[in-house]
């Protein structure tokens, strides 16, 4: 099957509507300032960019960096329909490599989930090596409990009168493979169907921190999603400060 998002891009904020991106978007901005960051930041797995512009309106001079060339275009779609100032590159997490430094580095929505563990301790440190003396970085991952207990060998669905998406999951190992299926309508009112896999790693808390440590990060907290409890919550929230 194709690569991840190279059709549920153009759908992707529209399917995901039930995110609250406001509220999401408000808990960063709200991180942000109380840990005194600078204006200028980086959103590692921007997809479509929904992040990037909130944080932009807000008053932050934001870049977005993703692997997908179609999330991408739909990110600067977005941003010029609403007058927004965004700069959007291809990069991979894994590999990061940026144009300049940043005083913050977001990572939200299952980023990492997306690299198997074996590569997360070269992905802290290229991020590290992106940040300023001092930068913060936000990020959060799947939990194992959320990947495991409530995605595993479960099928999702959520049918529209335009389009149609279908998620068939099953645990392989120490991954979650997800295959999707679109039926989207066409103007004569026949259905195209597009399908894709994604693929997410199952990370374990630990391992997540002793790569942190490993590639010079400290730990400034540890949160569920939205700054909940982390016991039980689907997201485990890690914001860290470069040492």
């Amino acid at each position: 099957m194709p690569y991840p998002y190279r059709y549920l891009a153009e759908w992707f904020e529209y399917l995901n509507d039930d995110c609250d991106y406001p509220k999401w978007s408000q808990y960063f901005i709200e991180r942000l300032e109380g840990l005194g960051a600078g204006k200028k930041g980086l959103e590692i797995g921007c997809g479509s960019g929904a992040f990037c512009r909130a944080l932009a309106k807000a008053g932050y001079a934001m870049s977005g960096a993703d692997i997908s060339c179609e999330m991408l275009s739909a990110a600067e779609k977005s941003a010029r329909r609403e007058n927004l100032k965004i700069d959007f590159f291809v990069a991979d997490a894994a590999a990061l490599r940026t144009p300049s430094r940043y005083d913050f580095l977001l990572a939200p929505n299952d980023v990492y989930n997306y690299l198997p563990p074996e590569k997360l301790p070269l992905a802290f440190r290229r991020a590290a090596k992106c940040l300023l003396p001092g930068g913060l970085f936000l990020f959060d991952i799947s939990s194992e409990g959320k990947l495991c207990g409530k995605v595993a060998d479960t099928i999702s669905a959520d049918d529209r009168e335009d389009v149609t998406y279908l998620s068939f999951n099953r645990r392989e190992g120490e991954k979650i493979v997800m295959d999707v299926t679109l039926f989207v309508k066409r103007k004569d009112g026949a259905f195209d169907r597009l399908d894709e896999t994604h693929t997410q790693y199952i990370h374990r808390e630990e391992e997540v921190l002793s790569a942190l440590r490993a590639a010079g990060f400290a730990l400034l907290s540890e949160e569920g999603h939205l700054g909940e409890e982390k016991e039980g919550s689907d997201r485990l929230n890690f914001i860290c400060r470069k040492t």
